[in-house]
């Protein structure tokens, strides 16, 4: 299943100068017709009308596929999607999530084995897409949060990520190198560190990827981090931000929060390609606030997340 994105034909539309085109203008991006929210859905259709419907909520709305050191086969796996994808009209969006030393040993620790087996990935990876066109949001927190390790790890980290972005590049994709949230680094130091993990060669940079930041906070960080960096543009993480509460503290399957604006390629910021839903709404960030493993499926989260939405009265809140 496929929606627009903006109405038009499935053409990548002309860009600004010194900026690649747009990868989302004119797109449509997948629904996955078997996503948790759907399944819960139908498992409440009866017994809950009410909850199934904002389940549905949920899953009606197109979200990024992650992919992992869970994946086994990552050549064989993205193959597959590209292909299911591409059958239904849409422009893939996939996370990249294995870099080595993920997530500094907290909920979502994991990722390759050293830095070899990081790069053999990526590359089968990039042989998956077979030159296909593709939005690969290249490692949430690698940049961020690699303050954990010694000076040879980030050093190691920033060169494993330019190497991606040039592999998958030249496998088809749009590549857009994760930088943390607004209230995560400043502007000039994150620039630094997209210098290093090759911005140059990348689409851009990607924002608030599972955080609750408003809107107006990330493009106004967005536009100053842009200017940094060669005017890059970037796209935003609006999945779980519709309170539009700054969020100081609390990253961890906040309470409180709401849906956020439902993705788009109509931004209203020349320099902000695609607002996205990257994070699966009911996907558990880890075991605090109550809930389960990160990744796993968390019904009651994405219940409450969208019955908030509902109260403020759609999902294009602030």
């Amino acid at each position: 299943m496929a929606v627009p994105l903006i109405a038009g034909a499935l053409l990548w539309a002309s860009g600004t100068v010194g900026q690649a085109p747009n990868p989302f203008r004119g797109q449509r991006l997948y629904v996955n017709p078997e996503s948790p929210a759907l399944r819960q859905a139908a498992a409440w259709a009866r017994s809950r009308p009410a909850d199934a419907a904002h389940m549905r909520r949920i899953g009606e709305q197109p979200q990024a596929i992650w992919l992992g050191d869970w994946t086994r086969d990552i050549r064989a796996e993205v193959d597959r999607l590209m292909t299911q994808i591409g059958r239904a009209g849409a422009l893939p969006v996939f996370v990249a999530y294995n870099i080595p030393n993920r997530d500094c040993g907290l909920y979502s620790a994991g990722g390759a084995r050293g830095g070899d087996a990081y790069r053999r990935w990526v590359q089968d990876f990039a042989r998956g897409l077979r030159g296909r066109r593709a939005v690969v949001i290249l490692e949430p927190d690698g940049l961020a949060s690699m303050d954990c390790m010694p000076a040879r790890l980030r050093d190691e980290r920033s060169v494993l990520l330019r190497e991606a972005v040039q592999t998958l590049t030249a496998g088809g994709a749009a590549v857009y190198i994760d930088a943390g949230n607004a209230n995560w680094k400043q502007p000039a130091d994150m620039a630094a560190r997209l210098r290093g993990a090759g911005i140059d060669r990348a689409q851009g940079f990607a924002l608030n990827v599972s955080n609750f930041h408003n809107v107006q906070v990330n493009l106004a960080y967005g536009d100053r981090l842009s200017a940094m960096v060669g005017g890059k543009h970037y796209v935003i993480d609006t999945s779980r931000n519709g309170r539009g509460a700054q969020i100081e503290r609390e990253w961890c399957n906040a309470p409180g929060q709401a849906l956020g604006r439902a993705p788009t390629a109509n931004t209203g910021n020349p320099r902000a390609d695609a607002f996205l839903w990257v994070k699966m709404p009911g996907q558990s960030d880890g075991t605090c606030n109550g809930g389960p493993r990160a990744g796993a499926w968390w019904p009651d989260y994405a219940l409450e997340l969208s019955r908030a939405a509902a109260a403020l009265g759609s999902m294009f809140p602030r």
